[in-house]
C-alpha cells in the first residue's frame, strides 16, 4: 500500500514537472498584452496627475492613473475589438469636468475606440471648466450588486460541482478551474466563426455535454483507480495540481496566448432603471444560472441519485453499508460537476468577457473561497458562499481598485472563518 501512494505522489509529481516545464518553453510562454492604448490628460496645457481612467474590453477591465507629465497607457490583447475607455471625472480638480467640444454628447468622459492593424491608439479627453455627469452612488451600489448577483450565481455553478467532489470523494480538486476552461474552449471550437460554426442553440447545450463528459473521463482513468488503491487525500491534491497545469498548458497550445470571444459579445447595453444597464446576454445568464441551480435542487432533493449522493456526503460508509453503489453515484457526481463547470465557463466567458487559457485558474480560489465560506462539502453553502463572494468582489469595487476586489471576498472569508470554522452552513465536527 505504501508503494502504491508513494507511485501515486510521483504520479503527481511528474504533471506538475510537466506543467512547469511548460511555462519554461518559449513556444508556450504567456504572452504579454502585444496593443496599447494609451493617452494624455491637461488642462491648458498643464498635465493632471491623479487621474483615474478604466478601460474595459476584451482581456477584462483595467484601471490607470496619469503620471507626473498627465500621460496613461494600458496594454490589450487583441486587434480589431472595441474598447471603451471612461475617465472618472471625480478625480478631477473641482469645477473641471469632461467637455464635449461640439457640445452634443451627453458623456464626453466615456469613449469608445477600436483597435486597429497597427496596435496603438491614442485617447485624449477635452478638460475645461462645467458641470460633471455625475452618477450617484446608490446607482452606482444598484448596478454593482446587481452584476455581483450575475458573477455569483455563474460563480455557484462551478463551485456546487467543486462541492459535491468534495463531499462525496475527499478530493480537493484543483484542475477544476480548467474543468471550468474547457467548456469555454469547446463552446468558442463548436460555434466560432472560424470552426464549426453551429448554432448557438445547438452549440453551447453539446459544449456542456463535452465537459460532462470530460468529468466521466477523468474519474474513469484517473480518480476512480486512485481511489480503489486508497491514495491519501494529500497524494490526491498533488496528482489534482499537477492535472491542473498539464491541462492549463495543453490548452495554451491549441489556442495561443490570447483573447477569444464567443458570438454576441459585444452586445450593446439597454437601459433598465436608473443608472443600471444589462445587456440581453446579461439577462439571458441570470436566468439560464437560476434556471439550472434551482433544477439542480430538485434533483439533489427529490431523485433517488441525488438522495443517495447527499447521503455519501454526509457519511460514505454507512451510505455503502446500507446498499448504495458508491461508485456510480460518484461517477455521477464527476459527469454532474463536469457539465456544471462547462456551462460555467461558457458564462464566464461573456463575463469577463473573451475566452483564456488560464480563465479558469483565475477564478480558481474563488471557488474555494465560496466552497469553504458556505460550508465543505454542502452544496447549498457553495450556493450561498458564491453568492456572497459574488456581491463583495462586485460592490467592493466602489471603494478599492479594481485589481484588488478579488482579495476582498478573501479576506471577508478569513474574517468569517475566525468565528465560524465550519462555514456558513457547514456543521461543527468533532476531533479525537
Amino acid at each position: 500500500m505504501t508503494g502504491v501512494r508513494a507511485t501515486a505522489a510521483l504520479f503527481g509529481l511528474l504533471l506538475i514537472l510537466l506543467g512547469l516545464f511548460a511555462t519554461a518553453t518559449p513556444a508556450l510562454a504567456a504572452e504579454d498584452d502585444p496593443y496599447r492604448i494609451s493617452g494624455n490628460v491637461q488642462l491648458d496645457g498643464e498635465p493632471l496627475e491623479g487621474v483615474a481612467l478604466t478601460i474595459d474590453g476584451p482581456g477584462g477591465e483595467q484601471e490607470v492613473e496619469t503620471d507626473a507629465e498627465g500621460q496613461w497607457r494600458v496594454g490589450v490583447p487583441e486587434r480589431g475589438e472595441t474598447y471603451v475607455v471612461t475617465l472618472d471625472e471625480d478625480t478631477l480638480p473641482e469645477g473641471i469636468a469632461v467637455v464635449d467640444a461640439e457640445g452634443a454628447d451627453d458623456t464626453p468622459n466615456v469613449k469608445e475606440v477600436e483597435m486597429g492593424q497597427g496596435g496603438r491608439v491614442t485617447v485624449n479627453f477635452f478638460i475645461g471648466e462645467g458641470e460633471r455627469n455625475v452618477t450617484s452612488f446608490f446607482d452606482q451600489l444598484i448596478q454593482r450588486i446587481i452584476q455581483g448577483l450575475s458573477f455569483g450565481l455563474m460563480l455557484a455553478l462551478a463551485a456546487i460541482g467543486l462541492s459535491l467532489v468534495y463531499g462525496t470523494t475527499g478530493i480537493s480538486n484543483f484542475a477544476h478551474g480548467e474543468m471550468v476552461t474547457f467548456g469555454a474552449i469547446a463552446a468558442f471550437f463548436l460555434v466560432g466563426p472560424a470552426s464549426l460554426a453551429l448554432p448557438w442553440w445547438l452549440g453551447y447545450p453539446f459544449a456542456v455535454i463535452l465537459s460532462a463528459v470530460l468529468g466521466f473521463v477523468l474519474d474513469a482513468i484517473l480518480w476512480r483507480p486512485l481511489r480503489r488503491r486508497r491514495v491519501g487525500v494529500v497524494q490526491l491534491m498533488i496528482v489534482s495540481i499537477g492535472l491542473s497545469l498539464a491541462l492549463r498548458y495543453t490548452f495554451q497550445l491549441f489556442i495561443g496566448g490570447g483573447t477569444l470571444q464567443l458570438p454576441f459579445s459585444a452586445e450593446a447595453k439597454i437601459p433598465l432603471f436608473g443608472a443600471v444597464e444589462l445587456s440581453v446576454i446579461d439577462m439571458v445568464s441570470l436566468a439560464i444560472s437560476i434556471i439550472v441551480i434551482v433544477g439542480f435542487a430538485l434533483w439533489l432533493t427529490r431523485s433517488r441519485m441525488g438522495k443517495a449522493t447527499r447521503a455519501i456526503s454526509d457519511n460514505p460508509s454507512l451510505a455503502a453499508a446500507s446498499g448504495i453503489d458508491v461508485d456510480s453515484v460518484v461517477r455521477v457526481v464527476w459527469i454532474v460537476a463536469g457539465g456544471l463547470a462547462g456551462l460555467a465557463g461558457i458564462l464566464y466567458a461573456y463575463y469577463r468577457p473573451g475566452i483564456k487559457w488560464d480563465m479558469g485558474a483565475q477564478i480558481l480560489l474563488l471557488m474555494f473561497a465560496a466552497v469553504v465560506l458556505g460550508g465543505l462539502g454542502t452544496a447549498y453553502g457553495a450556493l450561498v458562499g458564491a453568492i456572497i463572494v459574488g456581491l463583495l468582489v462586485e460592490v467592493s469595487s466602489l471603494w478599492i481598485p479594481a485589481d484588488l476586489k478579488y482579495a476582498s471576498a478573501l479576506f471577508i472569508l478569513i474574517v468569517i472563518l475566525l468565528f465560524r470554522p465550519q462555514g456558513i452552513l457547514g456543521r461543527r465536527e468533532r476531533i479525537g
